[in-house]
């Protein structure tokens, strides 16, 4: 019977929890904000992982950029740090990425939201119209 969790997915997923940890306790940079870790990319032999972060306060391009770099930069820190959290041979090389899933799905969310307004406001004028 094969696992149903690969050892690349528990790492990633445990990887996501301490990052988040270290990034929020650890992390004094004011470029970065109120960071949130999405999701973590792990590859197979453990030696990258790509870490999705979303940035609550800031949506302008120019801080999410600023945000990133500034991860980016304190990623041989947060290295230091997970490989003292998590015991791994191997503490993957990281690197940061801006996640726009959220900001995407809440787009998608507000068209489909206004599309069914005005479909249910032009069925009410189009009764209003058969009444007469």
């Amino acid at each position: 019977m094969a696992r149903e969790f690969s050892r690349t997915q528990r790492v990633a997923q445990e990887m996501q929890k301490e990052i988040a940890i270290i990034i929020q306790r650890e992390i004094k940079d004011p470029r970065v904000g109120m960071a949130t870790v999405s999701s973590v990319d792990v590859s197979r032999d453990l030696a990258y992982a790509k870490v999705f972060v979303t940035f609550l306060n800031d949506n302008e391009p120019e801080q999410i950029k600023l945000g990133i770099k500034a991860l980016q930069d304190a990623s041989g820190f947060i290295r230091m740090l997970l490989g003292k959290a998590m015991r791994l041979r191997i503490v993957p090389e990281l690197t940061f990425a801006y996640d726009n899933s959220l900001v995407e799905g809440m787009r998608m969310s507000n068209l489909v939201s206004n599309v069914v307004k005005r479909d249910a406001e032009r069925r009410s004028s189009s009764d209003d119209h058969q009444e007469e």
